[in-house]
């Protein structure tokens, strides 16, 4: 049976390294000293900060395990590999839905590094995988939740 791979761009896999990085240097030696802090409060079956720190610290190895994962999974995606007219992961579109709503640009990435916020959002999302594949100045059809929505290409870096 085939690894579940992880899309992601460079800059996607540069991030989850420094999170990882952090996680191990900086945030797991401050779990372990709160843990050793509410250790020396006594009694630990009815000490709140020690079952606090430890919960922290499940949460945090969970993190590192998971991003541990992930970039052992990686798979870097080369947005260079596809024509420069092509959406594909890792470039930029602009699309405006159609007939006459405002631009919107946004980056298709892995969904590891997605931030809708920030104007990136996930290869698996609807969006996305109805822009995937096709090329500048083409008009799509894409199934969304709430129905279908018909955009146009504007540009695409």
């Amino acid at each position: 049976m085939a690894e579940e791979s992880y899309p992601m761009t460079e800059d996607g896999r540069k991030k989850l390294e420094e999170e990882l990085e952090d996680l191990k240097l900086n945030q797991r030696p401050k779990v372990v000293e709160r843990i050793k802090i509410a250790r020396s409060y006594g009694d630990l079956s009815e000490n709140s900060e020690y079952e606090s720190a430890k919960d922290e610290q499940s949460m945090l190895e969970s993190r590192v395990a998971t991003v541990e994962h992930m970039l052992q999974y990686a798979q870097i995606i080369d947005s260079d590999a596809t024509a420069k007219d092509e959406v594909s992961v890792g470039k930029t579109v602009t699309f405006k839905e159609l007939p006459d709503e405002e631009p919107e640009t946004y980056q298709i990435v892995g969904a590891a590094e997605a931030d809708p916020m920030a104007g990136k959002i996930s290869n698996e999302s609807p969006i996305a995988k109805g822009l995937v594949g096709h090329h500048l100045n083409e008009e799509v059809v894409i199934n969304i939740p709430s129905g279908d929505m018909k955009v146009k290409i504007l540009e695409i870096e």
